[in-house]
């Protein structure tokens, strides 16, 4: 008669009851054992994938009641070399493959710890905080707190997120519990950084971002790591550098007319391209769009001045005040028919593209300035035009018109270096958009560097001399189709 097979949960401790028929599974092979009395029915898998898979059920059945604490109730998971924090009755250390746990001995659960899964307690932030900052002995790969910078970090990053009053709740729970935790001193240390990044009291920092929060330039340092990113791809970008003889006055106002028709149809400002010439030629304002047409003037006003777009953010003498001034002034004069979007002046509320937030209002000053930072360390006119309009479209400074001022700045440093400016045309305005996002998001930066290279191509293909002869050479060019109607076509040499 043939055995019954029974059925195992993917991961199981073994007990008196049972012990017989897990020593027969594991004899048939049907069963493996992969820590002590732990099994798995899994028995080709390799145990490591096994236990990653059933980490906190697996937890649980070895540890049960004991609260997840110090860096892992931090972190929200084994640390780097594979290492799970716990508090409860005494020290107790357990390998398993690949995961060490590791219990430390301290209180149980206290106010504000929480419920977690199979039995376990998820220490409060508080709690784990001030656990992090306890000295140990174990080696820094191994440790289970954290470094202090980390924790300013951690403290920092509630600041920018949650605001001051969740980081004083922090403070004011860590007080309530430090007592019953033996947690004197470290909260002494804790008070000391949560007062350095608020700025209710002097101490020491580490952190640069803490450090620059406890200055009153706090920044975000997630898009920071993007600005970086690009940073070092443009320094090895090797682009052909595209100048231009010098242009009439004519072929200079006609190559700026294109470039604000251009650039405030990708922000949905859609007037046919012989209307947007009877507004930035003849005056003539449309009854029906008399804002989007002082969009088009405000752009051309600022994008046809020989002046404006041959002042470049390298100029050592401007330094970041001089950054700032600028993008308020030209802000100002292409939103000034829109007195709701504030012209001028940097947002006070969060803004958002769909589901992407924008840099925080209260972070828009720090960021650029660290993002000026490495601006002013690039050389060529391209790298700093990429840079320059990546910095604003990241960081997003002003509620409104931030594409045009992007694309502006951008512009200004390449026609101030005598080099070819970047137009985006209509056709083209979905690769623009979807290199950006990429960017943004997923730190890609070859789509968007070609993305802008060959549009800048574009533009040296194109005579501005005769703007009859510039819209017939676009619309062969395909420029005025929107995405779904057809691809660009270089115009030949």
């Amino acid at each position: 008669m043939a055995r019954k097979r029974l059925h195992y949960a993917p991961v199981f401790l073994s007990t008196d009851e049972i012990t017989a028929q897990v020593a027969r599974g594991v004899k048939a092979g049907e069963l493996r054992k992969i820590g002590p009395r732990l099994y798995t029915p899994h028995v080709t898998d390799d145990p490591r994938s096994v236990i990653q898979r059933n980490l906190w059920e697996v937890v649980g059945l070895l540890f049960p009641g004991t609260v997840v604490g110090y860096r892992t109730a931090i972190e929200g998971g084994p640390s780097p070399e594979g290492t799970v924090n716990l508090v409860g009755g005494y020290d107790r250390l357990v390998k398993l493959p690949g995961l060490i746990i590791r219990q430390n001995k301290g209180p149980a659960p206290l106010a504000g710890d929480r419920r977690f899964m199979r039995g376990l307690w998820l220490a409060s932030r508080a709690r784990a905080l001030l656990e992090c900052l306890r000295p140990s002995r174990t080696s820094q790969a191994g440790a289970r707190g954290l470094p202090r910078d980390e924790i300013e970090r951690q403290i920092e990053q509630m600041a920018r997120v949650s605001g001051e009053d969740a980081v004083n709740h922090l403070r004011d729970q860590a007080r309530s519990i430090a007592q019953e935790l033996g947690a004197r001193s470290e909260f002494d240390e804790l008070n000391s950084i949560v007062g350095a990044i608020l700025g209710s009291r002097t101490g020491p920092l580490t952190s640069r971002i803490a450090i620059a929060r406890a200055a009153g330039e706090p920044y975000d340092p997630g898009r920071l790591e993007r600005l970086q990113e690009l940073h070092g791809a443009l320094v090895r970008w090797n682009a052909s550098p595209r100048t231009m003889p010098y242009q009439s006055a004519t072929a200079f106002s006609n190559a700026a007319f294109i470039d604000a028709y251009f650039s405030n149809y990708i922000e949905g400002t859609e007037f046919g391209v012989e209307e947007a010439m009877d507004i930035v030629f003849e005056g003539r304002i449309p009854e029906h769009q008399p804002e989007d047409a002082h969009d088009v003037l405000g752009t051309f006003q600022i994008v046809a001045s020989r002046d404006e777009m041959g002042l470049s953010m390298a100029d050592e003498r401007g330094g970041f005040e001089g950054l700032v001034q600028t993008l308020r002034r030209r802000h100002e004069i292409i939103m000034a028919a829109r007195p709701d979007k504030r012209p001028g002046e940097f947002k006070e509320q969060a803004n958002y593209a769909g589901a992407t937030a924008f840099v925080g209002p209260e972070l828009v000053l720090g960021t650029l300035s660290r993002g000026f930072e490495l601006f002013r360390s690039l050389q060529e006119p391209f790298a700093r035009a990429a840079f320059m309009m990546f910095l604003i479209s990241e960081v997003h400074p002003f509620l409104d018109g931030n594409g045009r001022i992007a694309r502006i700045m951008a512009n200004a440093e390449l026609l101030a270096e005598g080099h070819q400016r970047i137009i985006i045309p209509t056709v083209y305005r979905e690769d623009y958009l979807l290199a950006l996002r990429s960017l943004m998001r997923q730190g890609r930066t070859d789509p968007f560097l070609r993305m802008l290279d060959r549009a800048q191509e574009l533009v040296s293909r194109v005579d501005f001399d005769d703007l009859g002869q510039t819209l017939e050479t676009l619309r062969a060019a395909n420029a005025f189709l929107e995405p779904s109607e057809g691809r660009l076509i270089m115009p030949p040499m």
